[in-house]
């Protein structure tokens, strides 16, 4: 299946978040999401993993930076990710949840958030 880049952001659906993972300390991956308007169920997490980096002040520790997942949902196999820091700006605050990439084997088109127009994903 093709992989299609996309790096939007999504809104996760409130009450349907993992909370066994969110009382473990890691972010809770939500069952539902709304992206382009549409809303994606996540049937199955295929893969997990996090990403970290070096700390932002010289000491040597490493901090988780993102947690992945590769999923598969109602519109295909999705990897997504959660910022443990938002990105600045106040408009960054909250958008934590990210889409990073799709892969369908049908690409059925989705409307494009700023004109309409349909587009592939």
């Amino acid at each position: 299946m093709p992989e299609r880049f996309v790096s939007e952001t999504i809104k996760p659906v409130a009450a349907t978040c993992d909370t066994a993972a969110m009382a473990a300390g890691g972010p809770g991956l939500p069952r539902r999401f709304v992206w382009r308007g549409k809303a994606i169920e996540v049937t199955a997490v295929i893969a997990a993993w996090r990403e970290t980096g070096p700390c932002r002040h010289g000491s040597p520790e490493q901090y988780v930076r993102k947690h992945w997942f590769e999923v598969e949902t109602t519109a295909g196999r999705m990897k997504i990710y959660f910022e443990r820091q938002p990105r600045r700006g106040k408009a960054r605050r909250t958008d934590r949840w990210h889409l990073f990439s799709i892969s369908a084997a049908e690409m059925a088109p989705f409307p494009t958030p700023a004109t309409g127009e349909k587009n592939f994903p």
